[in-house]
């Protein structure tokens, strides 16, 4: 469905753009845009032209061989002409291709380097879905409108050749056919647009009759519509819908009819007064049949090179459209600086302390801040745990401390200055992170811990496997450390449990080797011997650097030097576990709660525990 926002830029500035891509990518392209509509418009005056000169030899009485020989010629010349428009049409794909997938990348690259609170904006996610589309096929806009100019051209071309071909025969004749040809495509193209303007109605019915046909056919509502009966209900909602369906479609063939009956009265008449016209020429100033044939053919095909303008203009407005979408989404504006933004050195032997200043947060559209009033100062090589229930904000402050996200209220200070100030992919370099939802590649073992293809060290990379203890894992694998990962793109990669998955991901962490070590629910995955084998190593695992663990199981605190207990969006506690646990508050309670479902596994006491800690639940966005 066609977003009605009026487009930033109209169908010329589009194709300047393309010609402009085109020029940097490939550019053969609008050459053989000009050369393929000049061949495809010689080639359909040669095959008007080769009746009415052959008529005409006839009735001059040339010599056979002569005749033979006009024969030959007009052959060859359609045959040279035929075979250079399938060659051009041919070749000439390649180069769209690739200007179509050189925008495909644009846009992939956009949406790889955007900044971080694009991702969270439903415009920006809405722009990008139309951009993709546009980018999509062959059909779509961002190669299709080459074709499209080819044949606004090949009818321009052709409009003009004709235009001097008639313009001995009286011009009310040339008036005529303009204006019926004109009358004619306005006509049938409001007509036919009911179809367009219905788009929706019809969108309904065929969405109805899938989900039926979906849930009809899938394996999962098998058992329901035995048990409950359910396959008379939705034959009934299918024959309904289709007969609504069947109801639609006949009332737009009865519009559709009308468009044929207009065309066919202005054909009638254009043609009628022609051939009338034509006829007074021959009986009243002797006009040869040869030149009759010339001019009826000429007038037919000066109607379809005026139609097909106007056909291919309307067509290439709505590809601009399309175009304009995918030049909207390339220019999005970024709320953060990059190469604009000052260098920033993320040497891993320098020291870095982060600051938050009296910093809140709160989500775009959101009712209430997520994050109110935090000062929070980070030190160098300080080992700090943030905790507390789902809900209390620690994910976005992880977020705010990363720089994924810019605080609606305060400062987030890199050695005392505004991140916003750097380029914001040097400051990115200054961590390493596990998060929750983090992301494996369809990879080698070794290309998932070092990020890269080549110039991978592999002791390091081993090293980095026996902190997360994966070492024994990684041996047992059939091509050890060149073991794909994932099946979707190598038939013989493994598919990690998710303590695999997690501990790998550690490893890739601590390859990078940054200033600042994240780690986002880093155990989430693992059983508790494993959960507690990380523990044990967290320490040589963070040893130099700065680290940040969130967690919400509180286990984890005991091996860092500070911890903030959040709750509600502000820090609510912070101190060490002994000092917390006299303090005898939140962070008290909920480490009581934690211990006596770990202690009281299966009891009643149990279940009220978990109860107590998943009652407390939070929003979607911490």
């Amino acid at each position: 469905m066609k977003d009605h926002k009026k487009s930033k830029y109209n169908m010329w500035q589009n194709t300047g753009f393309m010609l402009k891509t085109a020029w940097e990518i490939c550019r053969s392209v609008p050459f053989l845009v000009v050369i393929l509509a000049a061949v495809t418009a010689g080639k359909t005056t040669a095959e008007m032209l080769i009746a009415p000169v052959l008529l005409g030899q006839v009735e001059e009485k040339v010599p056979l061989w002569e005749l033979v020989w006009s024969i030959v010629g007009f052959s060859a010349l359609l045959f040279l002409l035929s075979g250079l428009c399938a060659y051009l049409t041919d070749n000439s794909l390649f180069g769209r291709i690739t200007v179509r997938l050189n925008l495909l990348r644009r846009i992939d690259t956009k949406v790889a380097e955007t900044s971080y609170p694009n991702t969270l904006d439903n415009d920006f996610i809405n722009s990008e879905d139309k951009a993709l589309h546009s980018c999509s096929s062959n059909s779509q806009a961002t190669e299709s409108i080459w074709r499209t100019w080819t044949d606004i051209l090949t009818n321009v071309i052709g409009f003009i050749v004709y235009l001097l071909l008639l313009s001995g025969l009286n011009p009310w004749l040339m008036v005529i056919v303009v204006v019926t040809a004109v009358a004619g495509y306005f006509v049938n193209k409001r007509i036919n647009g009911w179809g367009y303007r219905h788009r929706e109605e019809e969108a309904a019915y065929i969405e109805k009759m899938d989900y039926v046909n979906r849930v009809a056919t899938k394996r999962t509502h098998a058992k329901d519509i035995r048990i409950f009966g359910l396959r008379d209900w939705l034959e009934d909602v299918w024959d309904r819908t289709l007969g609504l369906y069947r109801s639609f479609i006949a009332r737009r063939e009865g519009i559709y009819l009308w468009s044929n009956v207009v065309d066919l009265v202005l054909t009638f008449m254009r043609n009628g007064i022609a051939y009338a016209y034509l006829i007074w020429l021959a009986l009243e100033q002797g006009l040869p049949a040869s030149e009759f044939l010339l001019y009826f053919n000429t007038v037919s095909g000066f109607t379809q090179w005026i139609t097909g303008i106007l056909e291919k203009f309307s067509v290439l407005h709505t590809q601009s459209l399309d175009i304009s979408a995918v030049r909207e989404f390339l220019e999005w504006p970024e709320p953060f600086k990059f190469d604009d933004g000052e260098p920033l050195d993320a040497d891993p032997g320098k020291s870095h302390e982060i600051r938050l200043e009296d910093v809140s947060y709160r989500y775009p559209y959101g009712d209430e801040d997520i994050l109110s009033h935090i000062s929070l100062t980070i030190h160098p090589g300080e080992k700090l745990a943030v905790v507390g229930l789902n809900g209390a904000g620690k994910t976005t402050l992880v977020r705010l401390v990363c720089g994924f996200l810019d605080p609606t209220h305060g400062r987030v200070l890199l050695n005392g200055e505004d991140i916003r100030k750097y380029d914001r992919r040097d400051y990115y370099a200054l961590f390493s992170a596990v998060f929750q939802d983090f992301s494996i590649l369809e990879a080698s073992v070794a290309q998932n811990v070092a990020q890269r293809v080549n110039g991978i060290d592999e002791a390091r990379v081993w090293e980095c496997l026996d902190k997360a203890g994966m070492t024994r894992t990684v041996q047992e694998l059939p091509s050890g450390l060149e073991t794909p990962v994932g099946r979707q793109v190598y038939e013989d990669g493994v598919e990690l449990s998710g303590g695999q998955t997690q501990r790998l991901m550690l490893a890739r962490a601590l390859y990078k080797n940054a200033p600042v070590i994240l780690l986002d629910e880093p155990t989430a995955a693992l059983d508790p011997i494993a959960e507690n084998d990380i523990y044990m190593k967290y320490s040589e695992m963070t040893h130099g650097r700065t680290s940040l663990f969130i967690s919400h199981r509180l286990a984890s605190t005991r091996f860092c030097d500070r911890i903030l207990f959040m709750e509600h969006g502000k820090i609510a506690e912070e101190g060490t576990h002994a000092s917390l646990m006299a303090l005898d508050g939140g962070y008290a309670h909920l480490f009581q709660v934690q211990s006596r479902y770990y202690q009281d596994k299966g009891t009643d006491g149990d279940a009220d525990a978990f109860n107590e800690l998943s009652g407390k639940g939070g929003s979607c966005h911490e």
